[in-house]
């Protein structure tokens, strides 16, 4: 039986990824780290600046005998990839949003990038660009900030953030092939946004349906 480790900055995300690979992924074992300071930190300081905190949070889930490390924060997710590749923790680590960046380039070339918090925006589209380039195709992508939105999530009104950011999509849809939830926090949205006329893609999903349930 595999086990993957999350590394969370907000504790709202455990019982996301727990039902997730409850229902995509009976099989896999599940340990959850999370660090809310991580992301407090990053904001104010620079991502660079929570390294030293990073690679002992990956540490300690890597001692969980996990299989894979799933970096839930957009934010920080870029560093916690590189300090894999340093060799720091010895086990794949993969950024939660890597799998939704994958299938947003092979949607199309028209990429909206929707984000609640704007420190989110610049590791979002240089993901989706690195990978865009791999395959050789160059997208167009846009950003869209919902005002409002964070400050909703920070107090607790998880359902007014998610109303908030479904209201908005619509709009976003007439100029773009697929739209990307840049936030692991945002996935809710996708349920009350209805069809309109392009994907909304959220990180959670994408990634257990790519990383472990298949």
């Amino acid at each position: 039986m595999s086990i993957v480790g999350f590394l969370h900055t907000s504790p709202v995300h455990v019982a996301t990824f727990d039902g997730l690979v409850g229902e995509l992924a009976p099989g896999s074992g599940v340990e959850h780290l999370v660090d809310e300071t991580l992301l407090d930190r990053a904001r104010d300081h620079g991502v660079s600046a929570v390294k030293p905190e990073l690679r002992e949070a990956l540490a300690d889930l890597a001692d969980r005998s996990v299989d894979l490390i799933v970096c839930t924060c957009s934010t920080i997710g870029g560093l916690a990839e590189a300090l894999a590749s340093e060799s720091v923790v010895g086990i794949p680590v993969v950024r939660v949003d890597r799998p939704m960046a994958e299938l947003a380039v092979e949607a199309g070339p028209r990429i909206a990038v929707v984000a609640a918090l704007e420190s989110t925006i610049g590791p979002t589209t240089e993901l989706i660009r690195d990978v865009a380039g791999d395959r050789g195709v160059e997208p167009d992508i846009d950003v869209f900030v919902v005002d409002g939105a964070w400050s909703r999530f920070e107090s607790g009104d998880i359902e007014g953030y998610h109303a908030l950011v479904a209201e908005r999509l619509s709009a976003y849809a007439t100029t773009s092939d697929v739209i990307v939830l840049a936030q692991a926090s945002m996935a809710g949205a996708v349920d009350l946004v209805g069809d309109i006329g392009v994907p909304v893609l959220a990180s959670p999903r994408v990634a257990v349906e790519r990383l472990l349930a298949g």
